[in-house]
């Protein structure tokens, strides 16, 4: 069993959580982009494909990984046009997420410095036709102290705000995980605890009015801008406040009166006296007017069966015509 493991004093890569928790990067993009990080400055000019090839990710395995680094904003890449009909392909690798938009910044020699990242230098895009591929802590900063807890993302608040409740609604929780959810979806969006927690009060608004969380994300992460978003919190706050819904139409909340319970009347019918509930305007009960519904019908069957029986017309029209003096 081991018992004792000695970190080195040199030599070594410094390892960001976003890269090694990625939920969406394989094993060989990770370990191509830590690779790709501790290189030094003479090892920039090469190609991904070169170092993925000295690492044994080739084929399929490398065209896979370097997919997932770039759709997770890892890994971009643009061509320019360096004269006399010949083209270049720069590569920018970076430890943390870039959009669009910062990419081409740093590709054009831009200094930016997206949060969060483990280092306070930036590397930028070198002469035309070297390919900045890194992105990682200069040789001299491996032997700076490693620290073996680094502090938490956000810090908890020292003590509540006087006069304000310290548990937060339901929705207040429910809209801040889904705002910090949506870096899974768009490296764009991507928010810090304190950030989204900023804005989760905004979001919330559209779970009061009715709306769903999924039609929520959906608002939020589709139709952005071509150009990139530069400020996901900026970006996401005015599109909670713009496109926020209207409220549900005000419902009549009075209760409904309560049906009249009508009194008992007595029946009119024969037999002995008993009362009824009268629907309408009725003098007799149900079972009376069953029972006088029948008596009629007997009476009606009864006078029928009392008349004489009726002649065919073939007879009464042969009858008339042998004594033409009952016609008349």
């Amino acid at each position: 069993m081991l018992r004792h493991a000695i970190a080195p004093f040199r030599r070594y890569t410094k390892a960001s959580h976003d890269v090694v928790r990625h939920p969406r990067l394989g094993s060989d993009a990770k370990v191509l982009l830590l690779h790709v990080q501790g290189l030094p400055e003479d090892q920039a000019g090469q190609a991904l494909s070169e170092h993925a090839r000295n690492l044994g990710i080739t084929g399929r395995a490398y065209q896979k990984a370097k997919k997932q680094l770039t759709e997770n904003g890892f890994v971009h890449e643009r061509r320019r046009q360096v004269g006399r009909g010949h083209w270049a392909t720069d590569q920018l690798c970076s430890n943390v997420p870039l959009t669009a938009e910062q990419a081409r910044r740093v590709l054009d020699g831009l200094v930016v410095a997206p949060a969060p990242q483990p280092s306070t230098r930036e590397r930028t895009v070198g002469q035309p036709g070297i390919r900045a591929v890194g992105g990682s802590l200069p040789v001299e900063e491996e032997r700076e102290k490693n620290y073996p807890h680094p502090p938490s993302e956000a810090e908890p608040e020292s003590e509540a705000e006087p006069g304000r409740d310290s548990t937060p609604a339901p929705e207040l929780n429910v809209t801040e995980r889904l705002l910090l959810s949506l870096r899974h979806a768009t490296p764009q969006l991507h928010l810090g605890v304190r950030e989204a927690r900023g804005l989760a009060e905004l979001a919330a608004e559209w779970i009061r009015r009715g709306i769903t969380t999924t039609d929520l994300r959906r608002a939020l992460t589709s139709e952005l801008p071509p150009e990139g978003v530069r400020s996901a919190v900026g970006f996401l706050r005015h599109r909670l406040v713009q496109k926020l819904p209207e409220p549900p139409a005000p419902t009549d909340a009075r209760p409904a009166a309560p049906s009249r319970v009508r009194e008992l009347v007595p029946c009119a019918g024969p037999g002995e006296d008993h009362v009824f509930r009268a629907v309408g305007d009725e003098t007799h009960c149900a079972p009376c007017r069953q029972e006088e519904a029948r008596a009629s019908w007997a009476a009606q069957a009864a006078a029928y069966a009392q008349q004489p029986p009726r002649i065919p017309w073939r007879e009464r029209v042969a009858s008339l015509a042998a004594n033409p003096a009952e016609t008349a």
